[in-house]
């Protein structure tokens, strides 16, 4: 029995089994209806079942088995993400769900989990620990992310897209990917957001960017070839943006500031703040939340089910769901460190870097200091597809705790 706690990560599971109960009470509150619980919590009361049990066979599943279907569940992810484009079911503007026997299936969120193991699996077929510093390997992780974007942004739906981002730079820094590259990287995304914000934040960071790059790697024509490109991005931002219509405008400008359209894009996050700030630090209790039983939030069991807690569990509570994630988090990337196999340690600074980022952007869009895209609560907010691909996450980060001594 203590060999066995020895190879199980018991502090992982409890810690996602707790997020996914505090889930599941949010979601039965949320869809309250005064005389008995609805669909949505019988739903994902069954699929937070059926992903545990899955949870369980991933983590005792050979890595050898996971590394070898890697590819296999990448194009497998890569077809549903093309068929749905065309037989898919339109919510909201937006054809990424398959409608299979009541149930909504959305490939994208599997595309997550799928890219992050063939990517690891890419990154890990071989000991060359700088193998992306090779601009055929470099090249080749990049196609590995950027196909399912693509066809992600056609459905459209541009927060799944931007997930596929907020992986890259953590995977491939782990993977010895050349701080140098790195910023080059990132900084068109850096010169796009300062431009748009005025021109002397424009010029601050393309003068910081400059400096970084050259001391980093002092080849001035490579580093000024970079320059260049940054300084096109950001006029091309500022260009692109001043052909927008009004419309068009207003619609980005209330992203960043919610009360340019308050009966609008703005309302929920108006709403939901309200809903935030009235739970004080003890909340209102159970079912006692005005904002939430009174649903002045449109489906807020989806993306903005932190406000729920925020409002009947209050400060403290909000504060505990945080602490939970926060541990979640750690423990991903402890288990990255832990492993020593090279394709479980790159999945788990993978899915770490989904969980923080998704974390970052649903409670920032609950309290409007992030745009609202559309990014779901890890393992709290309503959707079968987005709890079994995270729990699957777990079930992989607790497999590599568990060969974290076996090199292969």
């Amino acid at each position: 029995m203590s060999e066995f706690f020895k190879r199980f990560d018991i502090v992982l599971l409890l810690i996602s089994i707790s997020i996914v109960t505090v889930g599941l009470t949010a979601i039965y509150s949320a869809t309250y209806t005064g005389d008995s619980h609805s669909a949505y919590f019988s739903r994902q009361f069954l699929f937070a079942g059926i992903s545990l049990v899955i949870l369980l066979v991933v983590t005792y599943l050979p890595p050898k088995t996971l590394i070898k279907f890697s590819y296999y569940l990448y194009g497998l992810s890569i077809l549903l993400l093309i068929l749905v484009l065309f037989f898919g079911k339109k919510i909201s503007g937006q054809k990424s769900w398959f409608s299979v026997g009541g149930f909504g299936i959305q490939p994208s969120e599997f595309a997550k989990l799928t890219t992050i193991m063939a990517l690891a699996s890419f990154l890990s077929n071989d000991e060359n620990e700088n193998k992306l510093n090779n601009l055929k390997n470099f090249a080749i992780a990049v196609l590995i992310i950027a196909l399912p974007v693509f066809l992600i942004m056609r459905q459209p739906d541009m927060g799944t897209a931007l997930v596929f981002m907020s992986f890259i730079i953590p995977v491939f820094f782990w993977a010895g990917l050349s701080p140098y590259w790195i910023i080059a990287i990132v900084s068109p995304v850096i010169i796009a957001l300062a431009s748009f914000f005025g021109e002397i934040y424009f010029f601050i960071a393309v003068g910081l960017l400059g400096i970084g790059l050259f001391f980093l790697k002092r080849n001035y024509i490579l580093t000024s070839v970079l320059i260049l490109i940054n300084i096109g991005v950001g006029f091309g931002t500022e260009y692109a943006y001043n052909k927008l219509a009004p419309y068009q405008q207003k619609r980005i400008m209330a992203v960043f500031d919610p009360t340019t359209d308050p009966l609008g894009s703005g309302y929920n996050v108006i709403q939901s703040k309200v809903a935030i700030g009235s739970g004080g630090f003890w909340g209102k209790g159970f079912l006692q939340g005005t904002q939430t039983q009174l649903k002045f939030i449109p489906e807020q069991w989806t993306d903005f089910i932190f406000c729920m807690i925020g409002e009947e569990f209050g400060f403290l509570g909000a504060l505990i769901i945080i602490l939970l994630y926060c541990i979640l988090i750690f423990k991903l990337i402890n288990n990255a460190y832990l492993c020593k196999n090279r394709f479980l340690g790159i999945c788990c600074i993978g899915f770490a870097s989904i969980f923080l980022f998704h974390l970052f952007i649903n409670i920032g869009m609950t309290i409007g200091i992030m745009p609202v895209i559309g990014i779901p609560l890890p393992l709290v907010s309503y959707g079968i597809s987005s709890l079994l691909s995270f729990m699957i996450m777990i079930g992989i980060a607790m497999n590599a705790y568990r060969n974290r001594n076996i090199y292969i």
